[in-house]
């Protein structure tokens, strides 16, 4: 199933908003987020429903359908593992036309022993995800009438794998950073953009599965969110990229550098890329950024707010996220599990020949956006401030 452009942008929106509201090393996923919140907009009233409507960026009208089809393309995408789930106590009567909705497996039973429903919940977790995120993120209480999650994975092999190397940074100086070094004649891997915010340096690194990676280092000062949110703005086409075979030589842009090299006999010009490895996890309070996602109103126990999702009064008492990501030598993997509990109420000058060398390090905190290659929906995100460490066995 194709996801439309129109889903697209209201993903990739949230992500943008969502890079603007966190601090810090951090991963996250939009696209685990939104279609939860799309099905929660279908089912709303009242002021609930005009602020989940508006953090998706869809009518309620068209919340629904869109959610189905994003979980529909994320199903149908190579590299990528997605599954909905959602549980309710015996007596909870969800209606009929918001459950048809739903995938027919979706559905389980909460009995109301905590300990085996949330043995439960994080055996899906668990299954749904590869193991990468082993507890379903939710807490969990005797008052909890409905649990509505999504699960998330990703992986992907590199087209082309780095070698692994230890990393001299002035910003680590304390530490010898896992450094990821290749080098290619494919000049386009790499671009700069002029953001309102300063200039930023992307690097697309691309995987076997159509699931890519692009790091983007921003100039210094820029902020997580400024950085992450002009990547969201060069795949929505309102940030052009200058790719490096049309780059001016000397310092082009962040952590770049394009130089004349003289050489003994032709050679293509090259593309030597620097970075680190990471590897991170985070969990994330979606009640915290309660505006963000529209839960403002909806987290008000004191009385329901979803009555298209069943009669009985609902509120949202907890909505969390938590998200891993690892960037390694040979590729990349991710996954987030997202879930919401109802309650009541990322050269010698004498040489002959000439050619082109762009040399790019990432040796400092720098964005990255996992995404599907051929719609560029986002489905991860983060910010890179602590990168594994070198081996220090691998000195001796």
């Amino acid at each position: 199933m194709r996801v439309t452009r129109a889903t697209v942008r209201a993903v990739n929106a949230l992500t943008a908003r969502w890079a603007g509201a966190v601090g810090g090393g951090t991963v996250f996923s939009a696209a685990g987020v939104w279609p939860l919140l799309a099905l929660l907009a279908d089912g709303a009233g009242g002021a609930a429903r005009a602020e989940l409507a508006d953090a998706v960026r869809l009518p309620t009208g068209q919340a629904a359908a869109a959610a189905r089809e994003l979980l529909g393309g994320l199903a149908a995408m190579r590299g990528v593992d997605s599954a909905l789930g959602l549980w309710t106590k015996r007596t909870l009567e969800v209606r009929e036309a918001w459950a048809a909705g739903l995938p027919a497996e979706a559905h389980g039973v909460l009995t109301g022993d905590l300990g085996a429903d949330r043995a439960t919940l994080d055996a899906w977790a668990s299954k749904r995800t590869g193991g990468l995120i082993e507890r379903m993120p939710v807490a969990l209480t005797d008052d909890t009438e409905l649990v509505l999650a999504s699960a998330l994975a990703l992986r992907t092999e590199w087209l082309r794998p780095f070698d692994e190397t230890p990393m001299e940074s002035l910003y680590w100086s304390d530490r010898v950073p896992l450094g990821l070094f290749r080098s290619t004649a494919l000049l386009d891997r790499i671009g700069v953009a002029d953001t309102p915010d300063g200039h930023v340096t992307r690097l697309k690194v691309l995987g076997k599965s159509a699931i890519d990676v692009h790091l983007l280092l921003g100039e210094e000062g820029m902020t997580s969110g400024q950085v992450l949110g002009a990547g969201v703005g060069i795949l929505d086409g309102r940030h052009p990229v200058v790719p490096g075979d049309r780059l001016p030589y000397g310092d082009p842009g962040p952590g770049l550098r394009v130089e004349k090299e003289r050489c003994t006999s032709p050679q293509p010009p090259s593309l030597d890329v620097t970075t680190v490895a990471y590897d991170m996890s985070a969990r994330h309070d979606l009640l915290r950024l309660h505006r963000l996602f529209g839960l403002t109103t909806a987290r008000d126990a004191s009385r329901g707010h979803f009555p298209g999702i069943s009669e009985f009064p609902l509120a949202i008492g907890s909505a969390e996220q938590s998200t891993t990501a690892r960037f390694g030598a040979r590729g990349f993997r991710a996954a987030a599990v997202t879930a919401f509990a109802a309650i009541p109420g990322g050269a010698p000058p004498d040489l002959r020949y000439v050619t082109t060398t762009i040399t790019a390090r990432f040796d400092r905190p720098f964005a990255f956006l996992a995404l599907h290659r051929h719609s560029r929906l986002v489905l991860a995100a983060g910010w890179v401030t602590e990168p594994e460490l070198y081996p220090a066995e691998d000195w001796d």
